[in-house]
């Protein structure tokens, strides 16, 4: 998840926390677009294929058909915050009935990159990851975070292999870094800083008369040996 560069490819929890606060900024559609990313991981290609006949506000749940089963109708269901159903409960009120076979947004996929990209800029989020392919990495890596089992995220994210999956597990999460602190607080406790000796040592420095010196600092004479 760093590319050649050395840059991050995934938005951290803070970045993520920012483009979910700057999507409320828009309009209705552009922030449930931006949260149905955000929360599900799913590639930008199958939110826009989402109908409303794919939202079960009951169960809490997106049926989301993976676009990249070579071959294959195959869909998984991901779960969705009470505050994304609600907006996805408003706007099927407001549509038309005859209207929700259709396709939720109705947009191109750049018209859909676009908006992604005019949030991510909104929230101050640079770089590499201010796409929706860092909102796809940065869900992953946040559930990996949040402790979910392996094969749940494989299952989430619609991977066909294992190792695909298993490649967000070798970023430093809070986990790992939870244990780098814990090196970091041992390392100080065994060995605490003392000011006061610190102090101590100074001053005598300041007090300690020159070598081969008189304590008035009158140099003595050279003498040869004969």
């Amino acid at each position: 998840m760093i590319d050649n560069n050395g840059s991050r490819k995934y938005l951290s929890s803070s970045e993520r926390k920012r483009f979910l606060t700057s999507s409320t900024c828009k309009n209705k559609d552009v922030e449930l677009f931006c949260r149905v990313l955000l929360e599900t991981g799913c590639r930008i290609s199958e939110a826009l294929n989402l109908t409303y006949r794919n939202i079960d506000l009951e169960e809490g749940v997106l049926i989301i058909r993976s676009l990249k089963k070579r071959n294959k109708m195959h869909h998984r269901a991901m779960p969705i915050s009470p505050e994304t159903a609600q907006l996805f409960k408003i706007l099927k009120e407001e549509a038309a009935p005859e209207d929700h076979h259709e396709r939720i947004w109705r947009w191109t996929r750049m018209t859909g990159y676009r908006h992604v990209c005019t949030v991510m800029d909104a929230a101050g989020i640079k770089g590499i990851q201010a796409s929706p392919k860092g909102l796809r990495h940065g869900f992953a890596v946040a559930a990996l975070e949040a402790g979910a089992p392996l094969n749940l995220v494989q299952r989430w994210l619609g991977h066909t292999h294992w190792s695909t999956t298993a490649i967000y597990a070798d970023i430093i999460g809070q986990e790992e870094r939870g244990f780098a602190q814990r090196i970091w607080f041992t390392a100080q406790a065994s060995r605490p800083i003392n000011m006061s000796c610190l102090e101590d040592s100074a001053s005598s420095k300041k007090r300690r008369p020159r070598r081969g010196g008189s304590s008035q600092g009158a140099q003595q004479p050279f003498r040869e040996v004969a």
